[in-house]
């Protein structure tokens, strides 16, 4: 009796140490895409005439960043990749917390090959922040999303843009652009949540405000709050 007690009890042991392992090494990925997606937006901004116009991101409801996006060749319907998404909470209108996101499937206009690129959206509208709430959704559809302008310059301001839900930019091998996407689904990552979190939290909630952010999403906030100040976005 007491040698089969001990035995359950060390299987027990067993299986904490692992699902532990397993949850250490889920929020060190989770963590690691947080850094990362702060660097692609740092890059997006600084690119000068490459760059997202400030306004647009300024006027922005929701921005999603997925840092090495994995593509198939020849627009083979193969991406996938991890990202994080933001909004602006509904009460201060501050930056809310990421939410972990998972980008899959659809094609990527003007990305031959194979390989990687790192993915930002701008959701700009309420339309398009309710889509990105839902547990699933398919990024396409007339006018939905639309490839991003460019440059200090580019007009910020015309009807195509302003009626867009989602503006799409790809950045590889060196070049920043906007891009067409047809069919990609974006989906909340929950057991990603929960490890960045440290408890089960819905995605939703996360990008309504009602979740603090987390203490490793603070830089990129930060870099949120200084290229698009809350007070000066659009309704």
């Amino acid at each position: 009796m007491l040698l089969r007690m001990l035995l359950r009890l060390g299987i027990f042991l067993m299986a904490c140490l692992c699902l532990s392992a397993g949850e250490t090494k889920e929020k060190k990925e989770v963590l690691e895409r947080i850094t990362n997606a702060k660097s692609v937006l740092d890059d997006a901004i600084s690119k000068g005439e490459d760059s997202i116009p400030r306004d647009l991101l300024e006027k922005a409801h929701c921005v999603v960043i997925v840092p090495s996006l994995k593509r198939g060749a020849f627009f083979v319907g193969a991406q996938y990749g991890g990202g994080v998404a933001l909004c602006r909470g509904a009460r201060d209108r501050g930056w809310t917390g990421p939410s972990n996101v998972r980008m899959e499937g659809g094609s990527f206009g003007l990305q031959f090959g194979g390989g990687e690129t790192d993915m930002i959206l701008l959701v700009m509208n309420d339309r398009g922040a309710k889509d990105l709430m839902e547990s699933k959704f398919t990024l396409g559809g007339e006018g939905a999303v639309m490839a991003g302008p460019v440059g200090r310059a580019a007009s910020a301001e015309t009807d195509a843009f302003m009626r867009a839900e989602i503006l799409s930019y790809s950045h590889s091998n060196g070049v920043f652009a906007g891009v067409a996407i047809k069919g990609s689904t974006l989906r909340p990552d929950d057991s990603e949540n929960a490890a960045l979190y440290g408890r089960q939290v819905s995605h939703r909630d996360i990008l309504t405000g009602k979740v603090p952010p987390p203490k490793a999403a603070r830089a990129l906030i930060a870099d949120l709050k200084r290229y698009s100040p809350a007070e000066e976005k659009g309704e």
